[in-house]
């Protein structure tokens, strides 16, 4: 019998070195005239960021920033960015930075309109029929770092400060109507950033690759979100000014989060604890445990990893080459082997699997999710005994 799926592709994407020119214009078009810009308060000083709003204002409109964000942004975050947003009387949000901006300015406009608290509107079952889609201001989102591919997800993380928790706030219309993928904006990203950000879509493209489900077109995107990955991540740690490798980053990063509407898994599962409990930085966590999940979950993964393998062009395709692989480019990119390298606390492991269980991500891993599964991989990313 054929199989039954719910398919969604992202939206309008205006791709290429030297776009954000074009902001304005794109702003217009969705009725901006006093577009609020929303990035994290590590951009917002940049010569980058100034520079967008001053475009903004020679083009005639009425532009304001707002950058009172946290890396892990929270839900005070949030609520002082919907004051300015209503106080300012803005028509729009332009979304600009990291997966924290761009969440965030996504965020905004979405509650900008609503009368109920952003927790009602967490990623559990309909929950997201109860907002008012005529209270969603228009969304432009203008990506810095090539890693969550915020910009063409229907979806934002916040963490709820009470419980120490990320939860993620859905609906359809929280999808930028357009997104500017300008590779030069991404230039100036640390180092250290530039690896979390791009191991954050490897992990995103290969949980989605890996999830269980009916969902070919995912898995097409996923598989060469991978290679651009492989190939574009190491030029773009030794030569950042890469323009080409820029670009293959940028896009495999909105690949990941197109693809990733299949499933998650394990990997971000525990990774959305562990970055509420220690703040640790979410791509980097990511890549950090990633190895001990694919170990995890052989049994279930082995035939499509190495048809994976294959593609990517490893020397005799199997789990273990591309286990080596991975090890491989963590090593060359500086991701902690551990996640004690990382600063997370071993004695706080319970209230991580606790949580790991619950979050919505555990679903999509391609063995059950289970507390024993979570305290077997923890055990083994603390030690460090990836194999086994």
């Amino acid at each position: 019998m054929s199989p039954k799926a719910n398919w969604n592709y992202p939206t309008a994407v205006k791709f290429g070195a030297g776009r954000i020119k074009e902001l304005a214009e794109h702003c217009r078009a969705l009725g901006m005239r006093r577009p609020l810009l929303v990035t994290d308060a590590g951009l917002a000083q940049t010569p980058m960021a100034q520079q967008v709003l001053r475009d903004l204002d020679d083009a005639g409109l009425g532009a304001a920033l707002f950058s009172d964000i946290r890396p892990n942004p929270v839900g005070a975050n949030l609520e002082a960015g919907v004051a300015a947003y209503r106080s300012g009387g803005h028509d729009g949000v332009v979304a600009f930075g990291g997966g924290s901006g761009v969440d965030m300015g996504k965020l905004i406009a979405f509650m900008s309109g609503q009368t109920r608290p952003v927790w009602d509107f967490e990623d559990v079952g309909d929950w997201w029929t109860r907002a008012d889609p005529a209270g969603i201001a228009p969304i432009i989102a203008v990506p810095t770092t090539a890693g969550t591919g915020s910009e063409v997800g229907r979806a934002g993380v916040i963490t709820e400060e009470a419980t120490h928790t990320k939860r993620i706030i859905f609906h359809p219309k929280i999808m930028p109507s357009i997104v500017i993928c300008d590779p030069e904006l991404s230039v100036g990203m640390p180092p250290k950033i530039t690896a979390g950000t791009g191991m954050d879509a490897l992990s995103h493209c290969l949980e989605a690759y890996c999830a269980p489900g009916f969902h070919p077109l995912a898995d097409g995107v996923a598989v060469e979100g991978m290679r651009l990955i492989a190939s574009a991540l190491p030029r773009v740690m030794a030569v950042p000014t890469d323009i080409d490798a820029r670009s293959d980053m940028l896009a495999a990063a909105a690949m990941g989060a197109t693809a990733f509407q299949k499933g998650l898994g394990g990997m971000h599962a525990l990774a959305h604890p562990i970055g509420a409990l220690f703040d640790t930085h979410h791509g980097m966590t990511n890549a950090t445990l990633m190895p001990y999940v694919l170990a995890y979950n052989r049994s279930a993964i082995e035939s499509r990893l190495t048809r994976l393998a294959a593609y990517l062009g490893l020397p005799e395709p199997g789990f273990e080459s591309f286990q080596g692989f991975v090890l491989a480019l963590r090593s060359r990119v500086g991701v902690p082997h551990t996640l004690a390298e990382l600063g997370v606390d071993a004695t706080r492991s319970e209230e991580i699997i606790a949580m790991a269980v619950q979050d919505p991500s555990a679903g999509g891993n391609p063995l059950p999710f289970t507390a024993e599964a979570a305290r077997s991989i923890l055990g083994k990313a603390f030690s460090g005994q990836v194999g086994g």
